[in-house]
């Protein structure tokens, strides 16, 4: 028993003592559940509460991080280029200086040439004339004697002289303070921190769901409710739309059945007229189908009786699977044409908004593309994204960033000891992972962190597409006779 005042486990012979005397005594097996239910809850919180909101807020670090980088280099560049303004400049004056300083020799050298040779010219006649005296130096010829006739005092006026003032540049005063405003400045930058900046991230909820999820048990042995025959020759797909109604998909024709009844309710074929690979269905109730066709690399909506094209795939690329996320997304599992690439696009109606395809080292998260070997894909409601990697043989889960967080391979022994082939998976509201083990005859779950807790079989021979309900009720299809079982697999805990 479980004593409440003094909150300690007694046993028989401490009730009977005096020192619990009037005290009040529960079952220590529901004090253990309930302690177990409120540690449960804590790590609800920590993990889809605080742990998600350190994680944006990390990224949050790591966004500002990047956009100081752009910011400064943006600011050094403009400095450079301001500073490569000034250079041009710099030089446009330097040459015009430069220009002026050539005009003004060259104009003296042509004043000081010209005056040079009107001297030269003067020196030549002045030769001239000492030369023609040598003729008439014969003192018995009078009469050119007396005709000789000097210009003497022509040449004794002599040339005026020029006086050149050496030229000077005179800089100007490199003031570095000036300089550094005429240069311009920059506004300082500062890096504060905010006490109440953050504020703590809301888990995700679905409409119907209340403060937090009841905590439920899973069975030991899951209990058949209904059987829907489908009347498919091979049953590919299922979709909860909700408690009453399920698509499937085995075809080219879509039906929806109502899953009380097992009865048809109707039947829409797709647009390019080729099986889908893959059908789910939005939050608001709207079926999705991709189409694997090269010719078509199409997803599709139906609206309104009315099929709406969303996506339209890249060349080279064609979709695996499909799933809509809680916030609207659609997860789209790509495959390229040469099968040498996986990977895993987000799409915001027909924008991409990520692409999930490396991990940290830069290797691939999913194997190759081989069409015998399909991935499907599903959103935990912790935001995990998890993939059924059937060529890699097995589950791989990133969070919603896209950085893996693990990979089951199976759980040995499997119940017919063949290797874990994984073909479809799908989730419950506790963030448990359902995955089919075609070859096995059987549904592995694990929690959200790739612990195995259990196998499952639900009656179903080579089990292949999976769905869950609000309930978290199990929707399994048989891949041989077509029909889907609805199986409760869980019981919620009473207190």
């Amino acid at each position: 028993m479980y004593c409440n005042q003094c909150d300690i486990p007694v046993c028989n012979i401490c009730i009977a003592s005096d020192q619990h005397l009037t005290h009040k005594f529960l079952k220590i097996l529901q004090i253990l559940d309930e302690k177990k239910n409120k540690i449960i809850q804590k790590q609800i919180e920590l993990k889809e509460t605080v742990y998600p909101t350190y994680q944006d807020i990390a990224s949050d670090v790591q966004n500002t991080m990047s956009q100081l980088e752009k910011e400064y280099g943006d600011l050094s560049s403009d400095i450079i280029k301001h500073g490569e303004d000034w250079h041009r400049e710099i030089d446009k004056l330097v040459k015009k200086l430069k220009s002026e300083v050539d005009e003004m020799k060259n104009t003296q050298l042509q004043t000081l040439q010209k005056h040079l040779d009107e001297i030269k010219q003067a020196i030549s006649n002045m030769e001239d004339e000492i030369n023609s005296v040598n003729v008439f130096k014969d003192p018995n010829d009078l009469s050119k004697l007396f005709s000789v006739k000097f210009n003497e005092d022509k040449y004794k006026k002599l040339p005026k002289k020029f006086v050149l003032s050496k030229p000077k540049f005179m800089p100007g005063k490199i003031q570095r303070e000036e300089l550094s405003i005429l240069f311009g400045t920059f506004a300082t930058s500062s890096l504060t921190s905010v006490k109440h900046g953050y504020s703590m991230k809301k888990p995700q909820k679905s409409p119907e769901a209340g403060s937090s999820p009841p905590v439920k048990q899973l069975l030991d042995e899951p209990g058949t409710v209904t059987t829907i025959d489908t009347g498919y020759a091979v049953l590919f797909n299922v979709a909860c739309v909700s408690d009453k109604e399920i698509w499937t998909s085995g075809g080219e024709i879509m039906k929806l059945f109502s899953i009380n009844q097992g009865s048809l309710v109707k039947s829409i074929t797709t647009k390019s007229g080729n099986t889908p690979i893959d059908i789910t269905v939005t939050k608001s109730g709207d079926l999705v189908y991709s189409d694997y066709c090269r010719s078509d690399r199409t997803v599709n909506i139906l609206k309104n009786e009315e099929k709406e094209e969303v996506i339209r795939l890249q060349q080279n690329w064609r979709s695996d699977s499909i799933c809509s996320t809680s916030s609207g997304d659609l997860l789209v599992v790509m495959r390229s044409d040469d099968d040498k690439q996986t990977k895993v696009v987000r799409h915001s109606g027909s924008t991409e908004k990520q692409t999930i395809q490396f991990d940290d080292e830069g290797k691939p998260l999913y194997s190759l593309g081989f069409c015998i070997f399909y991935k499907y894909i599903t959103e935990n409601k912790n935001l995990d994204i998890c993939v059924a990697d059937s060529g890699a043989r097995a589950v791989v889960v990133v969070n919603q960033a896209g950085k893996l967080g693990f990979r089951y391979t199976g759980h040995t022994p499997a119940p017919k000891n063949q290797p874990f082939d994984p073909v479809e998976i799908t989730t419950d509201s506790q963030c448990h992972i359902l995955v089919a083990d075609i070859y096995n005859d059987c549904v592995h779950i694990i929690d959200r962190d790739g612990q195995f807790l259990r196998y499952i079989q639900c009656g179903v021979a080579q089990p292949k597409a999976l769905s869950t309900d609000t309930n978290d009720n199990l929707f399994v299809s048989q891949y041989v006779n077509t029909q889907v079982k609805k199986s409760n697999i869980c019981n919620e805990i009473d207190y």
